[in-house]
């Protein structure tokens, strides 16, 4: 138990700063609701007709396209670092790494899933 002391003493006042903090926002701050205040607002622009709307799977076909790629190009980073200590065998590697990118985005290319009609 006592191992975990220090643990339970940081967890508790993190608590405690957090209601304390939310307290005083609750005092000071206070509530003015006003019509304005309470209208839905994104991105810049006022909306506009049905939540609900029909969005085409172009949309996401690119989104999920982007986080795939991003996400992928965050495995060269780590690689760049260790570069010399991991030798030929990991240069060997990250060329086979980014030949099966490659070809996927060549892929994506000839689908023609890039393009905006």
């Amino acid at each position: 138990m006592s191992g975990y002391l220090p643990v339970l003493v940081h967890f508790t006042l993190a608590v405690l700063l957090a209601v304390t903090l939310l307290g005083l926002h609750r005092l000071a701050g206070g509530r003015h609701p006003t019509l304005e205040k309470s209208l839905p607002y994104e991105s810049g622009v006022w909306p506009i007709g049905s939540a609900r709307e029909r969005i085409p799977i172009r949309y996401y076909l690119v989104a999920m396209l982007f986080i795939l790629f991003d996400i992928e190009i965050v495995f060269i980073y780590p690689w760049a670092v260790l570069v010399r200590e991991l030798g030929r065998a990991g240069l060997v590697e990250m060329f086979a790494f980014l030949a099966v990118l490659g070809g996927g985005y060549l892929y994506v290319l000839q689908r023609r899933a890039l393009e905006w009609e």
